[in-house]
């Protein structure tokens, strides 16, 4: 998140005249992306990671957004009463509801694809068995 915040403030910088220091934000940004792709080789190494995983911990953290994370703010900013808050938050809780279904029908997609692929490949397999049991025949 820290590399939003500094694009944020390098926009603010820019906008108000300062070059230099909008370009100091937007450089720590950078840097601040690669600390996260460091954290995140930790978290899921490469090796471990296939698109349906990475859909599945999409999928998985936009619930986790939706169904506790956003609420729990949602509480906090009704008790304070405010409203802008609530509608930030209110339109959050949609977005990420609408994110883990969209992931959702992206794996539910593939696995078609796979099962339908899976198929194709089973025929292709009985062909080249008949055509070796010909050949064993013949010899």
């Amino acid at each position: 998140m820290a590399h939003i915040k500094y694009r944020y403030f390098a926009k603010l910088a820019r906008a108000s005249g300062d070059e230099v220091t909008a370009k100091i934000f937007e450089a720590t940004a950078e840097q601040e992306i690669m600390h996260a792709f460091g954290h995140l080789d930790l978290l899921y190494p490469a090796k471990d990671m296939t698109p349906t995983r990475a859909l599945q911990i999409a999928i998985d953290g936009e619930t986790y957004e939706y169904t506790e994370m956003y609420p729990g703010f949602r509480q906090t900013a009704q008790a304070e009463g405010n409203q802008a808050a609530l509608a930030e938050i209110d339109a959050q809780i949609a977005e990420s509801k609408e994110h883990a279904e969209q992931f959702q029908a992206v794996l539910e997609k593939a696995a078609k694809r796979f099962a339908a692929l899976a198929k194709v490949e089973e025929r292709h397999a009985q062909h080249y068995q008949q055509a070796l049991n010909q050949l064993n025949t013949i010899n």
